[in-house]
């Protein structure tokens, strides 16, 4: 295997830091991956920086175990190098490289004073988990951090940094930080400017360069080389200086559109996961709205993003619950059949979930108003209480909040989607994701075979696309002719009863939302 002709995307997942290697046929052909999960420290969701050094480094040195075993080679180089990671967030530092404050993630809703009136202020929706949001929260908190601040970057844009000594990050991941002009692939001049009127900061000083895909983005250093390999067999092949091409980094949401193929006007996808979200690639700007981001595509089109803090989590910890179970009953069942068996029972329970209803709150949702959540799950008396309406009621809820967001998308705003793909963890058993996702937003859903990749896969194409296009190429053209011209894409259509099912799970779940809100107050 020529190892040049090779591709690596790595992504730092909410619960998994994975590495995808691909081949030039885009194939995917070794993988590793470390586990991890977020800690609530002093009312900030956060992951210590040791962890994140760490992950990234087991979850690479598994991957070099990947190509030994496979292979029988060592894995020295690679052809290039990008790296993803969760979007938005707060990672702060000053002119030494020092950290100053917890990473804060995208999960926090601790800025709601300043999300409002930014938003007010630029005219367009800035959300909680946004990083402008975070650093103005911090100006209004009064933080001592905020004047030693050099650079404001993500956590993608920390790790490329770390590999590259570049401060520059891809344009999908960038707007997530600051409104973006998809024209310039640039930060909005007009909003920089205001922001500055504001608080006498010049953000263009403290922020990431913007760079779109296919762009130079540096090379991986002798440092970097060592960062993700201490063992310092990996970079320097045969004695020569390290100098692997590195893409632009890029967010979760634009790894996603393009593991997808989701980049193209009119097309989307939805990524479900620890959180979920919809991505849908729109003709040209929309209308101010809460529920609504507006990001772009790694190549800077406009982007319309619903985005839920909340999916899997609640499904995670019930399908724990039966693990312990199956151990107290000396029934031998790992994780992976236990997730399938439940998702597969959940097609057998009644459309509207029997009367079951569950919220699966674990932190806060912008798109319901809530600043902190309560895991609830509630029945009444008469409903018909079976593990199938259980895991049903499960699989609904998580794309209930989703649904909410994506009605504005398609009545209000009128945005017509051609194709929408689904990807992400909830995908991975055949069919029952695909059919719950169709039923809820009333049309067909497509699932590739890639889908259970993910991020990781759709940051190794970039990584390829920033080598192996040619003069001129688009990244919707590379895509459609390079990376899926032959990729194998089932598509299902849910039934009128699963429509209707929905609609009437949908239909309790907003009336008894008053729940959620009385949990917070009386469950500290």
């Amino acid at each position: 295997m020529d190892l040049k002709k090779t591709a690596l995307g790595i992504e730092l997942g909410s619960t998994r830091i994975k590495a995808v290697l691909i081949d030039e046929k885009n194939i995917p052909i070794a993988s590793g991956d470390f586990e991890w999960e977020n800690q609530l420290k002093d009312g900030i969701w956060t992951y210590p920086m040791e962890k994140v050094h760490e992950g990234i480094r087991a979850c690479f040195a598994r991957l070099k175990e990947d190509v030994r075993e496979k292979f029988g080679e060592e894995l020295k180089t690679v052809g290039a190098i990008g790296i993803s990671g969760m979007m938005h967030g707060y990672l702060p530092f000053d002119k030494e490289g020092n950290q100053l404050a917890e990473f804060r993630t995208w999960r926090n809703t601790i800025t709601g004073p300043a999300a409002e009136k930014l938003s007010a202020l630029f005219g367009f929706n800035i959300p909680q988990r946004w990083s402008i949001a975070h650093l103005y929260q911090a100006i209004l908190n009064g933080e001592e951090h905020v004047k030693d601040i050099d650079y404001l970057t993500t956590l993608a844009g920390y790790i490329h940094w770390q590999l590259t000594g570049e401060k520059v990050m891809g344009v999908g991941e960038a707007s997530g930080m600051f409104p973006i002009d998809s024209e310039k692939i640039d930060y909005d001049q007009r909003m920089i400017g205001q922001f500055k009127d504001l608080t006498g900061i010049d953000l263009r000083a403290i922020l990431p360069k913007v760079l779109a895909a296919g762009e130079d983005a540096g090379t991986l250093t002798e440092s970097g080389a060592r960062f993700l390999d201490p063992t310092g067999s990996f970079g320097i092949p045969d004695g020569q200086e390290a100098g692997i091409p590195v893409c632009p980094c890029e967010g979760d949401a634009g790894t996603g559109m393009t593991a997808t193929n989701s980049v193209r006007v009119r097309t989307g996808n939805v990524s479900a996961g620890t959180s979920d979200f919809a991505m849908i690639v729109t003709e040209g700007p929309l209308g101010v709205h809460r529920e609504i981001d507006m990001v772009t595509t790694p190549d800077g089109s406009p982007v319309a993003m619903v985005h839920c803090n909340n999916c899997t989590s609640d499904i995670n910890a019930w399908v724990n619950l039966f693990s312990e179970f199956c151990e107290l009953m000396g029934i031998e069942a790992g994780k992976g059949e236990l997730f399938t068996r439940l998702f597969r029972v959940a097609l057998e329970g009644d459309k509207d979930c029997g009367g079951l209803l569950s919220y699966n709150y674990y932190s806060g949702e912008g798109v319901t108003d809530l600043d902190e959540g309560r895991p609830i799950f509630a029945r009444t008396p008469d409903a018909k209480f079976s593990l199938a309406n259980f895991m049903r009621m499960h699989l609904l809820s998580a794309l209930a909040t989703l649904k909410i967001g994506m009605d504005i998308l398609t009545g209000t705003e009128k945005v017509v989607i051609d194709k929408l793909y689904g990807h992400g963890g909830c995908f991975k058993t055949p069919e029952v994701g695909q059919r719950m996702l169709s039923a809820a937003v009333a049309s067909p859903v497509s699932v590739m075979e890639t889908a259970g990749e993910g991020g990781p896969y759709g940051m190794a194409v970039l990584a390829g696309y920033r080598i192996w296009k040619e003069e001129g190429e688009s990244l919707p053209d590379y895509l459609d002719q390079k990376v899926f011209a032959n990729a194998k894409t089932t598509e299902l259509m849910a039934s009128e009863e699963d429509i209707e099912g929905f609609d009437r799970f949908l239909a309790n779940y907003k009336k008894a939302l008053p729940m959620e809100v009385c949990a917070l107050k009386v469950m500290k």
